[in-house]
């Protein structure tokens, strides 16, 4: 990774995580109200929350996909949701088997 893109990342994270604390200022709620992720299927606070056409990104993944917007390794939201679709699925995997484990003691 070369320094502009390092550079990149920082000034990225910095935006992202103001969003959050913003969003906390302005609706103390935000922070506790939760919703599913549409990029990583967690539970996650609204508080940094972004909606993309019809996908909501938690914090986290707002910033994944921005910088993956601004480092050239995605186009659009749509793009990015099919790239992390392994992630989705993997997740998906794991809380099915969590249940099934609770299921059989």
């Amino acid at each position: 990774m070369n320094n502009n893109q390092q550079q990149i990342i920082e000034d990225m994270q910095a935006v992202i995580h103001q969003m959050k604390i913003d969003d906390i200022e302005e609706n103390p709620d935000s922070e506790f109200d939760l919703f599913t992720c549409s990029a990583c299927t967690k539970d996650s606070p609204l508080a940094g929350s972004i909606q993309y056409s019809k996908y909501r990104l938690c914090n986290d993944c707002v910033l994944l996909y921005e910088l993956a917007l601004k480092l050239g390794k995605v186009q659009n939201i749509e793009e990015y949701m099919s790239k992390t679709e392994d992630t989705r699925l993997e997740a998906m995997c794991d809380f099915i088997k969590h249940e099934n484990l609770k299921e059989n003691n």
